[in-house]
């Protein structure tokens, strides 16, 4: 059953470790709808108890704020499951629910405008999904609650204070992507034992800074070389590309990155001379090794 942390404090939330089933949800693995269902419990649970002197006939207004592109299906489907998961708790869109939605497509620098926006329109909630959000979120109020959701390091990001004592209006989920690097490069040598110079591939995605040098001292940890890679935005790509290649990386670690949740494509690959790619999948999906890691070309 997988797990994550879930941050609860002062009679709206407790923190423990919550499996799916407590939120109601059957699931043996970690996938996306159910992840983001699970969000969506967390989310209205908050202001439900938080409120609950207010009328049943309250309209609930959520701002949802995204840093990557809905129009990509799988980006698509977890959105449409945390509205699947708030219309199993009885919040109706039209009727006693109104989710404002903004996506940055990828682009962080227009997260503050659009918070600005959302705040505007006086929302009862902002969930923010994940550690850009949240953060352009945390400087845009201090007086509507935010849902991460999730956070990769939400104590080393400055959102809440502990996990046991969070504080402030910040609260949600912690993916613990962070804890999974280490694995992810072990399963990496593991799969690919004759790779000895590592690309790891970065963007501006504020978290990664922290992930890269947790990769790096993974990489180096085998006796391996780690090359740190930047492609600040999915416009860096190919540059970013061409530079593996000048370095004569013979694997690539990507960091996990709403941002790019396609970054790795069969034209890349095929541009990078058959580079074997250990991606680390973001917003609680497991760690998948593609068809083009175990040697073949698409």
């Amino acid at each position: 059953m997988y797990k994550f942390h879930a941050l609860i404090q002062d009679g709206r939330f407790a923190y423990g470790i919550l499996d799916f089933k407590l939120l109601g949800v059957e699931a043996v693995q970690m996938r996306r709808r159910n992840f983001i269902r699970g969000v969506g419990y967390t989310t209205i649970a908050w202001p439900l108890i938080a409120m609950a002197e207010q009328s049943s006939s309250k309209v609930w207004r959520i701002a949802h704020i995204y840093p990557g592109k809905l129009d990509n299906p799988p980006d698509r489907a977890m959105y449409d499951a945390f509205r699947g998961g708030l219309r199993e708790l009885g919040y109706i869109e039209g009727k006693n629910l109104i989710i404002d939605q903004r996506s940055a497509d990828g682009k962080l620098e227009r997260l503050p405008s659009f918070l600005t926006e959302l705040i505007a329109l006086h929302p009862d909630v902002i969930v923010a999904i994940t550690t850009p959000a949240i953060a352009a979120a945390q400087k845009a109020t201090s007086t509507i609650p935010i849902i991460m959701a999730p956070a990769t390091d939400p104590i080393g990001s400055g959102f809440v204070k502990s996990l046991a004592r969070p504080g402030g209006d910040i609260t949600g989920t912690a993916n613990m992507v962070g804890d999974a690097i280490g694995k992810g490069v072990e399963l990496l040598h593991t799969l690919l034992p004759s790779a000895r110079r590592i690309a790891v591939l970065m963007s501006n995605n504020p978290t990664h800074p922290q992930q890269c040098e947790l990769a790096e001292t993974s990489i180096k940890s085998l006796g391996l070389a780690a090359v740190r890679v930047v492609a600040p935005t999915p416009g860096d790509l190919d540059q970013a590309f061409e530079t593996i290649k000048q370095e004569n990386c013979d694997a690539l670690f990507v960091l996990a990155d709403v941002t790019r949740p396609t970054i790795v494509t069969c034209r890349k690959i095929k541009d990078t001379s058959n580079l074997p790619v250990r991606p680390l999948r973001t917003l609680g999906r497991t760690s998948q090794l593609p068809p083009q890691a175990r040697g073949d070309l698409c």
